[in-house]
């Protein structure tokens, strides 16, 4: 070997390990970095002229177990469906409170009665009278508050499908963009490995929206899709819609066509669902949420106000009143209509006979709502129907179960609690799922001990030819001196 071609292959040998050096260094400085693909530089030796000619890098090589990946990507989508479902069902909970709770529909109800009894102990007395008209109040109150509290939680569900849609078209165009800077870098030899971890940092984004699969294509570009099958990017990135509704209502629904789908480039994924088959992720647990699990709370808050009603216009219970005629509680003045029951929760209302707010008269509640004189002040008859009619099991709607009053409020905070109990259950699951193959994940990832050794073995090729370099130049000083 000549001089010249060791002094060649020692410095082909500084410029690798040098570049070496500057991969691990990358590799450890990125070690707890999200989407960060481990760097190798892939070597082989030089040729010149048929000889030795020292080390070339071929390739930068990027380590991602796609296998993993891929089912921790389908583990976020699931992940966040169910963060989404547990904490909207959580919310929906705590604002109706639970079974103990005296500011609940249970608590007011129960102090109605209590009040009702109050009353019947001393009927003449005007301020018990009064007592039951603020507890019934408190009845209607909450109710209506219910009803403002569900409708707002269903806007801000609906806000949050906005801002879903939003982001996952954000997203498909960086991907679409991204594949072009990729494919542009890679046609000149340029290395693509940042690119790489940017793009699958923004598909991990999409992966929480929508659950999908990442399509290999040439030059390292991807394509996008659902596991449904719904074409999300492939060479162009599809354009989804959806229009927020600012004010939502108990009556509105996304069958009535008063709420709105998804749209994709224009055309409407799904009339009936809204949401196609996109389901799976965040997006399928908003929709859930909004048309669905809210309205049944809805719908069943709807059948306790049409029972209360019911119970207190019945002529069973107030021999005075006749069929039609409004009862103690009405639908903002009106009997009830059994045909418009969505939406009544918040239009209950104190029959305003009664109401001395309203110019109505306490001793009715004593007499009977539709007495054409003052009876005895001492007659509890009257008030003990009243008490009566809360305690006898009735399903008035159909398909309701037979309950009493408080037995109807009784099953539907259970069954909210109990919702929100399963929902947990299943994040906790799927939570458990996400962590390993998180971990999984991490584990295909950077290894620090690795790389230090590998360190360790770049510095001494360095010195190594460093040293060739000083025994070359030595050996060239000599030789002038001869």
């Amino acid at each position: 070997m000549s001089i010249s071609s060791a002094l060649n292959n020692a410095l082909s040998g500084l410029s690798v390990t040098s570049r070496m050096a500057e991969t691990v260094s990358s590799n450890l400085s990125n070690a707890l970095t999200d989407g960060y693909g481990r760097r190798s530089l892939e070597l082989s030796s030089g040729q010149i002229g048929g000889v030795g000619g020292g080390v070339k890098i071929e390739a930068m090589n990027r380590f991602v177990d796609a296998g993993i990946l891929a089912d921790r990507r389908l583990a976020d989508a699931a992940l966040s469906g169910q963060q989404q479902g547990a904490q909207t069902l959580n919310q929906l909970e705590q604002t109706l409170g639970g079974p103990d709770d005296p500011a609940g529909l249970g608590g007011r109800l129960a102090q109605f009665e209590r009040a009702l009894i109050s009353a019947a102990s001393d009927p003449a007395s005007e301020t018990r009278l009064a007592t039951v008209v603020s507890r019934l109040g408190d009845v209607t109150d909450t109710l209506q508050a219910n009803t403002r509290s569900i409708q707002s939680i269903r806007q801000e569900v609906d806000g949050a499908i906005a801002r879903d849609i939003d982001v996952l078209n954000n997203a498909l165009i960086q991907v679409e963009n991204l594949n072009g800077d990729i494919l542009r870098l890679k046609s000149t030899g340029n290395d693509v490995s940042a690119l790489l971890d940017a793009r699958q940092n923004v598909v991990d984004q999409i992966a929480e929206i929508v659950p999908i699969r990442e399509l290999p294509r040439d030059n390292d570009t991807i394509g996008l899709m659902t596991t449904t099958g719904t074409t999300l990017l492939d060479g162009r990135a599809v354009q989804f819609g959806f229009e927020r509704t600012p004010t939502i209502t108990a009556d509105m629904t996304l069958t009535s066509g008063a709420l709105s789908g998804i749209t994709l480039d224009g055309v409407p994924l799904d009339p009936t669902t809204g949401i196609g088959r996109l389901d799976g992720g965040s997006l399928d647990a908003s929709f859930a949420m909004r048309d669905a699990t809210l309205v049944e709370a809805q719908a069943s808050l709807d059948e306790i106000a049409a029972d209360l009603i019911v119970r207190f216009q019945d002529p069973t219970n107030d021999p005075t009143l006749t069929a039609g005629d409004v009862g103690l509680l009405t639908d903002q003045g009106s009997p009830l209509n059994t045909a418009d029951v969505p939406g009544l929760a918040g239009r209950i209302s104190i029959n305003a006979a009664v109401d001395p707010a309203a110019g109505g008269t306490l001793s009715l509640l004593r007499d009977g709502l539709n007495a054409a004189a003052p009876g005895p002040t001492g007659n509890a008859a009257q008030l003990e129907r009243w008490i009566d009619a809360l305690g006898a099991a009735r399903a008035d709607l159909p398909g309701a179960a037979s309950r009493s009053a408080a037995g109807r409020i009784a099953d539907f905070t259970a069954q909210v609690g109990s919702s929100r109990l399963k929902a947990e259950e299943k994040l906790s699951f799927t939570a458990a799922r996400w962590d390993t193959l998180r971990e999984a994940e991490l584990a295909t990832g950077v290894d620090t001990d690795l790389e230090l050794q590998n360190l360790l073995r770049v510095e001494q090729a360095y010195a190594a030819n460093a040293r060739v370099i000083q025994t070359v130049d030595f050996m060239m000083q000599r030789l002038m001196e001869i």
